[in-house]
């Protein structure tokens, strides 16, 4: 098998501010041991996230150059609106300035209290704009997804037969909507087959409720389909994607993924009267229909963006870039979610730091020393972000501790990524130091954004 090259030549370069060990060690503890609090400029490689992350294109900055900033109807609006009906064939298209605004005036509508939202996993953001209004947000994850050490094409498959369980104990009545994210990011970036969607859309059917897709990294999902579910092969990434979202009620994306933006989402549907609903709420929160809280620039941005990720050349390179760290990873003895997922490496913390227990937060012990040892910023997804409390103010484990390095599209080279493979296995290979952690502050929602930590001495 031939290399495979990067898609694209570097047109611009940034600096990265290089800092001694000793340097990290002052700058984490001064955040807290909290990767989120730290500067930018104090990161060597930054993987805390690919939302908003990613290398534009120099069609993306010559749109910026070319965007409409007229207050309505601007004809940026338009291409922006002509690009996400392409893809997604909705009829109401409702621009956000990101993923989390069109969450929120969604919810805003459908929630409340005794409502539930079922979804294969629900990342951090959908799960607190449900709770916030009262609401249950409800994993439904399948078995295998579960386990990371299992192998499977599709780990980010909803459980359909619970999916109906759910629904019969609970009464289609309380559950304005089902969701399916696509890829599941708290899943470990695994991707949902089109079958899986399919029969998720039976069940929603039968009982008539209206199916969702969070489609933050649907052109990496369609991918993931092109190459493992029979009937796909010889299909385009934009027959795919087409076909996924003809299961779709609605649409929920953060253009930040996906689209290559670095701002920027929307919430797509074909009901004409909660569209007019997320309409008249929409000005009253972002801005007015034709540009909701975005700059026509980032309209622009954000079509020409969405038209460059169904290049099949460059998804080849994603994922492929993923999988090539992923390898080495395991290789070494490292354990991870595997196979690997679309946008991220995921350390399985519990494997990884086994010495260290849940409630002392493992993933977020592996995160600390990742910076410390080598500038590279990650994110617990684990016991930190999504751990409750019981009655008696005793953690409640979410069912995996992972550590996401999440990769930005077009910024890193493999040179970065083989400095961060030296840098795992360095922390790995002297894993029995670390020590577990425990909160001194967190907020009463997200927490993972601004909690402090200190270590057990």
């Amino acid at each position: 098998m031939k290399t495979i090259i990067e898609p694209f030549k570097i047109k611009s370069v940034e600096p990265i501010r290089f800092t001694t060990k000793e340097e990290r060690t002052k700058l984490i503890k001064d955040a807290g041991y909290n990767p989120f609090m730290l500067r930018a400029d104090d990161v060597l490689i930054d993987l805390l996230t690919d939302s908003g992350t990613s290398a534009m294109s120099s069609k993306q900055w010559a749109g910026i150059m070319d965007g409409d900033e007229s207050y309505a109807g601007s004809k940026s609006f338009y291409r922006f609106e002509e690009a996400v009906k392409k893809i997604t064939d909705m009829q109401y298209i409702i621009p956000t300035h990101q993923g989390r605004a069109a969450e929120k005036i969604l919810f805003t509508i459908e929630g409340g209290k005794g409502k539930y939202f079922p979804n294969n996993t629900h990342f951090d953001t959908t799960r607190a704009n449900i709770e916030f209004t009262g609401a249950e947000a409800v994993d439904i994850l399948n078995e295998t997804g579960k386990h990371p050490e299992i192998r499977a094409d599709f780990k980010g498959n909803m459980d359909v037969q619970k999916l109906d369980e759910f629904i019969n104990e609970t009464g289609k009545e309380n559950i304005p909507l089902c969701m399916l994210t696509i890829t599941n990011n708290s899943g470990g970036g695994q991707p949902v087959s089109m079958q899986n969607i399919r029969e998720v859309k039976e069940v929603c059917n039968k009982y008539g409720i209206p199916l969702f897709i969070d489609a933050c990294r649907f052109a990496e999902n369609a991918w993931f389909i092109k190459k493992r579910e029979p009937g796909f092969e010889n299909k385009s990434v934009l027959q795919i994607a087409q076909e996924m979202f003809s299961y779709a009620d609605g649409v929920t994306m953060s253009a930040k993924k996906d689209a290559f933006a670095n701002i920027g989402g929307f919430l797509a549907m074909n009901n004409s009267s909660l569209a007019l609903k997320c309409r008249n709420l929409l000005i009253v929160t972002e801005g007015f229909p034709t540009y909701g809280g975005l700059a026509g620039r980032d309209l622009e941005a954000v079509a020409q963006g969405l038209e460059e990720i169904l290049d099949e050349h460059y998804l080849q390179y994603r994922i492929r870039s993923i999988e090539y760290l992923g390898e080495k990873l395991v290789a070494a003895g490292v354990p991870i979610i595997e196979p690997p997922g679309g946008h991220a490496i995921y350390l399985d913390a519990k494997r990884f730091l086994s010495n260290v227990p849940p409630e002392q937060f493992p993933g977020q012990s592996i995160v600390a020393e990742l910076y410390t040892v080598g500038g590279i910023r990650s994110v617990e997804i684990g016991s930190v972000m999504f751990g409750k409390y019981d009655k008696n103010g005793s953690l409640i484990p979410p069912p995996m501790e992972l550590v996401r390095l999440a990769i930005p599209r077009r910024v890193y080279t493999q040179s970065h990524i083989d400095y961060v493979l030296e840098i795992i296995l360095e922390v790995f290979n002297n894993r029995r130091r670390l020590k577990g952690y425990k909160i001194v502050y967190e907020a009463p929602m997200l927490r993972h954004f601004t909690a402090r930590f200190e270590p057990f001495n």
